[in-house]
């Protein structure tokens, strides 16, 4: 009788400023990876903001308890051998020590990835013209601008995504996978 090794599981979080480029290396992560077989998600902020976290504001609480959600998703999905690659801003240290926790009960692999993009180069990519509404006074609370964002102090890996294209900040990411041995 054969048995097939389970796949490994992991999530892989991409956090950030908005702007950072943590979708985009997100899905380029994703498409490599689902292109070698392995079952991936990627569990987008916004998207996620819209369904499953409807409702909830920008308050400090509010932000943890969408990181707190998004985080028990990406374990459950990680925990039965699915690649959860999550691009959420996540702006608070111990909103996300609280999911690395979740992992770390259940055995299961949490990569954190900054992309370290400076808030200057966000600013000029200002994909969803946040920091534009922010300037003209039509926006308050943007992470990094007028809301805190506590960078992560011990990483897997910092992406300096103002020095690489999104498809090499990927790979480095992947590095990362392959030296742990998740695929």
């Amino acid at each position: 009788m054969t048995h097939t090794a389970r796949a490994q599981g992991a999530t892989i979080w991409l956090t950030g400023l908005p702007s950072a480029g943590k979708t985009t290396i997100g899905r380029i992560l994703a498409g490599r990876l689902r292109s070698e077989n392995h079952r991936v998600e990627v569990l987008d902020g916004d998207e996620i903001r819209r369904f499953l976290s409807a409702g909830l504001g920008f308050s400090r609480e509010d932000r943890n308890t969408n990181v707190q959600r998004i985080g028990l998703v990406a374990e459950v999905l990680a925990r039965n051998g699915v690649l959860a690659v999550v691009p959420v801003i996540a702006p608070y240290a111990d909103s996300r020590e609280a999911v690395r926790k979740r992992h770390e009960a259940s055995g299961t692999p949490y990569i954190e990835v900054h992309v370290a993009t400076p808030v200057e180069v966000c600013a000029e990519r200002d994909v969803k013209g946040l920091y534009a509404r922010q300037a003209a006074g039509q926006l308050t609370g943007l992470t990094g601008v007028d809301d805190p964002y506590e960078p992560p102090l011990d990483p897997a890996i910092a992406l300096k995504t103002q020095g690489e294209t999104p498809e090499e900040s990927a790979n480095a990411v992947y590095a990362v996978l392959a030296e742990r041995g998740l695929v």
